[in-house]
């Protein structure tokens, strides 16, 4: 196979300054509910872009689970590998690719905790097996094997058997406050549209970009 040869012509949609919001919030919402409208698999799902104080990066997927003017969210072990490497370096990366729509989205930005009560409400709404799993998994730690973390699924299983499960303290939510939002469509002939939000104090400035 010749996969220099595998290309496709982006042909579904253009983006134009006039019809951008004035904010990216605002358009990244319109944005989202047609990733969910066109029922692209895992909307939510983003890539996250982490740098050690060694300067190696990291990147994996998240899901993002909440977004307004203040930040996108996603939640996570605090004893992670990304967050190790976020409090050494809270600059982070994201990006939303919806490929079914020809469409992705880059923001760039630092990162914050969210507060332990915000991390209880989304904690909660998580399914059981979820908030089971949470306590299971040290993330990004060696294992030997799976079976380790089925006998820990039962310990917590039945440590947890009466009442509500309780939310770990080394798990919660991280915010990631933009500085940048990038909007990109793809076009034909690989002139794609591409929109960046730049924030200036309390204002955003918008320019496009060469694709």
């Amino acid at each position: 196979m010749d996969i220099g040869a595998l290309r496709r012509e982006y042909t579904q949609a253009d983006l134009s300054r006039a019809t951008l919001a004035a904010n990216p919030f605002e358009q990244f919402h319109q944005w989202f509910q047609q990733a969910i409208a066109a029922e692209v698999l895992e909307p939510n799902a983003m890539q996250i872009a982490t740098v050690a104080a060694n300067g190696k990066p990291t990147l994996r997927t998240v899901l993002l689970k909440s977004y307004d003017e203040n930040g996108f969210v996603f939640f996570t072990n605090y004893h992670s590998q990304k967050a190790q490497q976020i409090s050494e370096n809270p600059q982070v990366a994201l990006l939303l690719f919806w490929k079914e729509l020809e469409r992705q989205v880059e923001i760039t930005g630092r990162t914050e905790k969210v507060s332990t009560l915000e991390s209880l409400r989304y904690f909660v709404s998580r399914p059981r097996g979820s908030q089971l799993g949470a306590w299971v998994s040290a993330q990004s730690s060696i294992i030997t094997s799976r079976t380790l973390l089925e006998i820990k699924l039962d310990e917590m299983k039945r440590k947890f058997s009466a009442g509500e499960i309780p939310l770990p303290d080394f798990w919660g939510g991280y915010r990631i406050v933009p500085e940048t939002v990038e909007f990109w469509q793809g076009r034909s002939s690989r002139l794609h549209d591409r929109f960046e939000y730049r924030r200036q104090k309390n204002e955003w400035e918008i320019v496009r970009l060469a694709p």
